[in-house]
């Protein structure tokens, strides 16, 4: 059930809107976590707002190798995100994970978080990586085939995330102040873990 390569040699807009749904999943020295994205933002070529925009630097690389892989970078020296590389590879799409709904290893997330909050352990991007302990040692890993992975919305058959499969919500994307009117942020309605509705 995990999404090969390919699932993401489409562009950035489709590949947002496809992995809602699915499963982020980390399985790390201290367990599994994983959660299903509600929640995420596309970032396309030639786009403003996007890491790729000024072409190739040592920070960014990763957005313009093969798409399937794991883009993690820190926000105000701060907090860590994951975006998943998408299109054909030198293009430097990606898909921003924005919010999850928490699924596995929940007490490890509690733990992680420091909270018992079920709708604040991973409502942002910065803290689903905390929740599930995606470092920066995962910058460039594949999403498909290592400790990180994606898999199918099907993956847990008997558990669903809140609103699918329904509705998703298209709009302006979020703390951008280039191109920031580009309805570019994908999230489903039904569900109350978004990092903001």
């Amino acid at each position: 059930m995990i999404l090969p390569p390919g699932f993401y040699a489409h562009d950035a807009v489709t590949v947002a809107k496809d992995l809602l749904g699915c499963l982020l999943v980390h399985q790390g020295e201290a367990g599994t976590a994983a959660g299903w994205i509600v929640e995420d933002e596309a970032y396309l070529r030639g786009d403003p707002a996007a890491h790729s925009y000024r072409g190739e630097t040592k920070r960014n690389r990763v957005l313009f190798g093969p798409p399937g892989r794991a883009y993690i970078y820190r926000i105000y020296g701060l907090y860590t995100c994951i975006d998943a590389v998408t299109g054909p590879e030198g293009a430097g799409g990606a898909v921003l994970i924005r919010a999850l709904e928490p699924a596995v290893g929940i007490d490890l997330m509690q733990e992680r978080r420091g909270t018992d909050d079920p709708l604040a352990l991973a409502s942002g991007p910065g803290k689903l990586t905390e929740a599930l302990g995606i470092t920066m040692d995962l910058d460039g890993a594949s999403l498909s085939d290592g400790p990180l992975q994606v898999w199918a919305p099907e993956s847990l058959p008997d558990r669903r995330p809140e609103g699918w499969p329904g509705e998703v919500v298209q709009t302006t994307r979020i703390g951008v102040t280039k191109a920031a009117d580009r309805p570019l942020r994908f999230y489903l309605k039904g569900s109350h873990y978004v990092s903001r509705r």
